[in-house]
């Protein structure tokens, strides 16, 4: 088990706890990581890219010339691709981006990401987030006392509440999450990772 520091909101150390070597502590693989992100990436795309084909052109149905005898280079219809305004070879059409992983290398990537979190020593340990006022000031304050103001940093708790929310979301560096929606390529992006003592139990329960 890797022991675990846990802090309060004032930045000072509580306790500490004992880490599941099986979900933080493991060998990071790198290929699945990779294949993980570039599966989120690919989602996140609309694939909605199109452009018309000589077919679907609209004109050029009359040849612009005759065949022969005019010296220049024969031609079928203005709607050709070395035309201006002709049809676009081998263009983007829609099409969707989506890949498939199983789910055991959705969990290894997610271990992984976890596991680098730990070994960069970018992973911080909250006994709890509560912001009672629900105020950004608050939020901010807790950064500072994090020492990970104007960091990018991932949030993560075990239920979210309105006042996490108000405090958080004028933040443009803080992603607030709960434990059971967290994805590998989120915990990649973010410069440091901060999890609640009750989140922590969440992910492992998940991911063991």
């Amino acid at each position: 088990m890797k022991k675990q520091s846990v802090l309060n909101i004032k930045g000072e150390e509580v306790k500490k706890i004992e880490l599941n070597e099986n979900v933080w502590g493991i060998v990071p693989n790198d290929a699945v990581l990779y294949d993980a992100i570039t599966l989120t990436r690919n989602s996140q795309r609309q694939g909605t890219a199109s452009t018309k084909t000589r077919s679907e052109v609209s004109g050029g149905g009359r040849k612009p010339w005759r065949q022969k005898g005019t010296g220049r280079a024969r031609q079928g219809s203005t709607r050709s691709p070395q035309w201006p305004g002709g049809g676009i070879v081998f263009g983007p059409k829609p099409r969707s981006y989506d890949k498939k992983m199983n789910r055991k290398e959705r969990r290894l990537a997610l271990k992984s990401a976890l596991a680098y979190k730990t070994i960069d020593k970018e992973l911080i340990v909250l006994d709890n987030f509560n912001l009672a006022d629900g105020k950004t000031k608050t939020a901010i304050e807790v950064m500072n006392n994090l020492k990970i103001k104007d960091q990018k940093t991932l949030i993560v708790v075990d239920k979210l509440d309105d006042n996490m929310i108000l405090a958080t979301r004028n933040l443009a560096n803080v992603m607030l999450e709960e434990a059971k929606e967290i994805n590998t390529l989120d915990v990649v992006a973010a410069d440091n990772m901060v999890v609640t003592e009750a989140a922590v139990a969440q992910i492992e329960e998940v991911l063991i």
